[in-house]
């Protein structure tokens, strides 16, 4: 039995393993979060399942929910069997069968001084997406409906320098190139990643088109992370506008925009009309 209106929603749970940490800690490891999703008693964690359960999506965006990549079983399923499934303070339990979880960029080292400090860390700032490991801040979904997984396209090793008119970062005082032509040749634009995620709904499909770009903030005048927000949009923007989406190509090598009809777009887009998130032009790209 399928209900004539899906509900859909994104939701920052901010679930990524530094948050249960104590503060200052020399040691950053996804491992403590695994422990408390096992227990089903985290405080913190129950309340975030207890919004959920109060709001009841038919499919739901987890964002800043941390990939690990052994975990079995995975982070979110039991996130999902250990506290969606249960009542929080007296809410009907709600249960999410399907589910998709996959790498993310953050925290993924590179062998690059990117936010050139003068440093190689291979973590923060010097990573593919600013983490201190790998699968912090990711992204999951959660559905009531079958996730067609074969079909899904995610576009995480997507090159910058692969769309046409990126926007390149110039150091303020020189005007040179803020990325050496090596590191510029291996950036990834995606901060974490961009997913196209069919859910099979009565027989027809709806796109999940989900995101989590950079916060066009924590950098200084080159602006680095604006423009590379900027840029995040513009190839969900592009994704979906057929006579812009020739250069795109997914992590499997198929070329190409959007090919579905149904869509919706879910995410943290780190982008607004308003406030210290905006930038003229930025959210508007989108259709």
């Amino acid at each position: 039995v399928y209900a004539d209106t899906v509900r859909v929603a994104t939701f920052n749970v901010s679930m990524e393993a530094s948050n249960y940490q104590p503060k200052g800690a020399s040691e950053h490891s996804g491992e403590v979060l695994l422990s408390l999703l096992e227990s089903g008693e985290h405080p913190q964690i129950r309340n975030i399942a207890e919004i959920i359960q109060r709001v009841a999506p038919d499919i739901i965006l987890l964002n800043e929910f941390d990939y690990y990549p052994e975990a079995t079983p995975t982070a979110v399923s039991l996130f999902v069997k250990n506290y969606l499934n249960k009542s929080q303070q007296g809410q009907t339990a709600i249960d999410y069968p399907y589910q998709y979880i996959a790498p993310v960029n953050t925290g993924v080292a590179t062998t690059f001084d990117l936010d050139n400090n003068g440093e190689k860390t291979g973590n923060a700032g010097d990573a593919y997406g600013w983490g201190m490991y790998p699968g912090q801040y990711g992204m999951a979904l959660l559905s009531r409906y079958p996730i067609d997984v074969a079909a899904v396209r995610t576009f995480q090793h997507f090159l910058w320098r692969d769309m046409p008119g990126a926007l390149q970062i110039t150091k303020p005082a020189s005007g040179e190139p803020w990325f050496a032509p090596q590191e510029w040749a291996a950036v990834r634009l995606s901060s974490k990643s961009h997913w196209d995620i069919p859910v099979t709904i009565g027989g027809k499909k709806l796109h999940i088109l989900a995101m989590h770009p950079t916060p066009p903030t924590f950098d200084g005048p080159e602006d680095r992370n604006g423009k590379r927000n900027h840029d995040e949009i513009r190839l969900m923007a592009d994704y979906l506008t057929p006579e812009r989406a020739e250069y795109i190509y997914d992590d499997n090598g198929e070329k190409g925009g959007f090919a579905g009809q149904r869509f919706v777009l879910l995410g943290d887009f780190n982008a607004a009309d308003i406030g210290d998130k905006h930038r003229p032009g930025v959210i508007e790209q989108l259709p």
